[in-house]
């Protein structure tokens, strides 16, 4: 006959377990002997061993009871069902293992890996860290409402970027936020022109996309909420935002975030 201690000694757990065990009725708890002590026999043992086998293979305790208590067929039935759940936990883990890799890597926003290319080839083309921060931001506020279209639009960025004026426009939109100019610091007036200069190419690469019918936008047409968004967000970046807005509207766009003609343009 053994103690407590000597219990769980032998099948490899605490104390604090074997009472935990008597306490929700999953190991039956023996009366105490003359001497006031619990003594458990070897059935007491087997039963112990069964139950950390059970633990230790990821069953939980409110299941261990039945399991104890069932046929060799409704035993494999309910394994098998213990298995399933833990093979989605397991899914659910190396998903969250691929999220927190992506958060080291610097992926805070959980962008698909083509939108993360494109951020690097526009380092590549020498668009200031700024401008890649705020094109970032903007894709992460698109991809949470389109996931599964991004990756589709992203061959066409790329191709975009084959076009000297989209990097031209790049390399402007850098100075503009970056504020100055091989170190000297922007004036009033080379802002303006800057400017301007992103306005016209950006009005001229709208109206070749609108004429070949692809500037109504690259989500759903009947959703204005992104694009809304991606407004507020340049605004909240940058106090020139809203005067590129004006200037795209003067030449007939409605915003410089979603190239759509004004109705009185179209």
């Amino acid at each position: 006959m053994l103690t407590i201690g000597q219990l769980a000694s032998y099948a490899g757990v605490t104390v604090r377990a074997v009472r935990h065990y008597h306490q929700i009725g999953l190991l039956p708890e023996p009366e105490r002997d003359a001497s006031g002590y619990r003594r458990y026999g070897a059935s007491a043992v087997v039963a112990l061993l069964k139950i950390r086998a059970l633990a230790d293979a990821g069953v939980p305790l409110s299941e261990i009871t039945a399991l104890l208590r069932a046929d060799q067929a409704d035993f494999a039935a309910a394994i098998h069902r213990i298995d399933g759940r833990l093979s989605d936990e397991i899914s659910r883990l190396e998903t969250s293992r691929q999220q927190i890799a992506q958060l080291a890597a610097g992926n805070s926003g959980g962008l698909p890996p083509e939108v993360l290319a494109y951020l690097d080839r526009l380092r590549e083309i020498g668009v200031s860290e700024r401008v890649v921060e705020a094109e970032r931001d903007g894709w992460i506020l698109i991809s949470a409402r389109w996931p599964d279209q991004v990756r589709g639009w992203m061959p066409l960025k790329f191709a975009q970027l084959d076009d000297p004026r989209m990097v031209r426009l790049y390399l402007v939109l850098s100075t503009l936020l970056d504020g100055d100019v091989a170190g000297e610091r922007l004036t009033d007036g080379a802002a303006h022109r800057l400017m301007e200069e992103a306005a016209d190419i950006m009005a001229e690469l709208s109206e070749e996309a609108y004429a070949a019918g692809e500037a109504a936008g690259q989500g759903d047409s009947g959703d204005d909420l992104p694009y809304d968004l991606l407004d507020a967000l340049a605004d909240e970046s940058h106090p020139g935002a809203r005067l590129m807005r004006d200037l795209m509207r003067e030449r007939g766009w409605t915003s410089w975030t979603r190239q759509e003609k004004l109705p009185d343009r179209a």
